[in-house]
């Protein structure tokens, strides 16, 4: 790379690399990133990375010259092909390589791309990522020639699934793929754990001509929720783009969001591991942490991304962890790695074991609850936001504030969150209480401390 050649720094993100193609996206800054990983692997001892893509029309360029520059600092490059982000994870221990990529915008538009990256089991999130970006920019790469094989790991995949997911009861199922990559193994996966499928835009499709692959916006889960009241389907699940995160919706058209569903899991899993830890993100309901005492376990709130709460999984040792935006981690009986497919093989194995399990679903503690609100901002100015709110937020009644990750503020009755987003210039805020009275006057605590230290701000509540 030309030195006066500056990179984009805004495709380097908190927890992966992501842009628009051939604008701030282009094969050759993934081949100079492909170069970078394999010299790190290589200063590790590592010898090889898998490399999978998913359904995007720029998959095949894109993980071309990823593994170009792989091989480019004398490391191997495995070809794993079009599959799920957590096939790709999965390949890394498949396959003893250790290292992986996976080629995908995950539930970003069409136009954009990106890489999820592991080396030597560590996810590359925060500082890791920014070095990667010095590294090019300094010329510091390892030189050799690696080797480019193939190797197909899908069958295996869904073979160590099949061998630990047992349903109860065969069930049918309305599955809703979004045209993203996980519908080119979900539904045979599915069916060989004993159900119907009621298939939705499981053809694979870059273009995602139906509906946008992200079940964490109810509008995305419309089609779900027509299917079940149209069949006799006793349960609705959707993926995202890249098949590492999950979906739900009951009989009835219910929503039941992430948080709500790491209630039934933790609740599951703490029955063979008890004393658990449990980790949940700040984004999620107040309710997980009595829920998982109450199941014996022991309640971590951590910060949202994927990568740390895989980061902190692994230091803590915990069975268990998930996310608002749908990232579910089973450590226990499975890798650690965020899976929507093994989460939602997980959700029908206890859901098989009732006659009907959509009580089971809908029985778990609620209380009202704003989805995602977003302010959108200048790049740069929601961190600068939140650290004003740390340093001079008044919030009336508060009992305590929570500041590992924005400004999470618990009172008697519920609480607010408002933190800034490290892969779009948003803030985010979510809200939840006991009762709709209490809601309202929670958000308004916010938008006199919001308004206080950044007058003008437009809210969406």
């Amino acid at each position: 790379m030309n030195p006066s050649q500056k990179l984009p720094a805004e495709i380097f993100k908190a927890y992966d690399i992501r842009g628009i193609v051939d604008k701030s996206l282009t094969a050759d800054v993934v081949r100079q990133v492909g170069h970078a990983l394999g010299s790190l692997a290589i200063e590790q001892g590592q010898k090889a990375i898998a490399v999978g893509r998913d359904g995007r029309l720029s998959g095949p360029e894109l993980s071309g010259a990823l593994m170009d520059g792989i091989c480019a600092a004398g490391c191997d490059a495995i070809d794993v092909g079009c599959v799920p982000t957590p096939v790709t994870y999965f390949a890394a221990y498949e396959l003893g390589c250790h290292s992986c990529v996976s080629v995908t915008g995950s539930h970003n538009p069409p136009d954009y791309n990106g890489l999820k990256m592991v080396i030597g089991g560590t996810t590359l999130a925060l500082q890791a990522i920014q070095d990667l970006k010095t590294r090019i920019e300094t010329g510091n790469f390892k030189h050799g020639k690696g080797e480019r094989r193939s190797a197909d790991v899908l069958a295996a995949y869904v073979e160590k699934i099949v061998g630990d997911v047992k349903l109860s009861r065969p069930m049918k199922i309305v599955m809703d793929c979004g045209n993203g990559v996980a519908g080119a193994i979900a539904p045979e996966l599915f069916k060989r754990l004993g159900c119907e499928i009621v298939p939705l835009f499981c053809e694979v499709d870059g273009n995602f001509p139906n509906h946008h692959p992200d079940p964490s916006k109810p509008e995305n889960l419309a089609d779900v929720i027509r299917a079940l009241k149209e069949t006799d389907a006793e349960i609705g699940i959707a993926f995202d783009g890249d098949g590492d995160r999950l979906g739900v919706v009951t009989k009835d058209g219910e929503i039941i969001f992430p948080d709500r569903q790491l209630m039934l899991f933790a609740a599951d899993v703490l029955s063979r591991v008890p004393g658990g830890t449990v980790i949940y993100d700040v984004k999620s309901t107040r309710l997980l942490a009595p829920w998982i005492k109450q199941h014996g376990g022991v309640p971590l709130m951590w910060n949202t991304g994927h990568a740390l709460v895989k980061a902190k999984l692994k230091e803590t040792g915990a069975p268990l962890a998930g996310e608002m935006s749908g990232h579910t981690f089973f450590k226990e009986r499975w890798y650690g790695f965020d899976d929507g497919l093994y989460t939602g093989a997980r959700l029908l194995e206890i859901l098989s074991k009732a006659a009907d399990g959509n009580p089971l679903l809908k029985n778990l503690p609620n209380s009202p609850s704003t989805p995602e609100l977003n302010i959108k901002m200048a790049e740069g100015e929601p961190f600068t936001l939140i650290d004003k709110l740390k340093a001079e937020g008044k919030f009336e009644g508060a009992e305590e504030i929570i500041t590992i990750d924005g400004v999470r503020v618990e009172y008697a009755d519920g609480f607010g969150l408002a933190r800034p987003s490290n892969t779009t210039p948003v803030v985010v805020l979510r809200f939840e209480a006991d009762n709709t009275a209490a809601l309202e006057r929670i958000q308004a605590d916010f938008r006199r401390a919001l308004a206080a230290v950044w007058p003008g701000i437009k809210l969406p509540f």
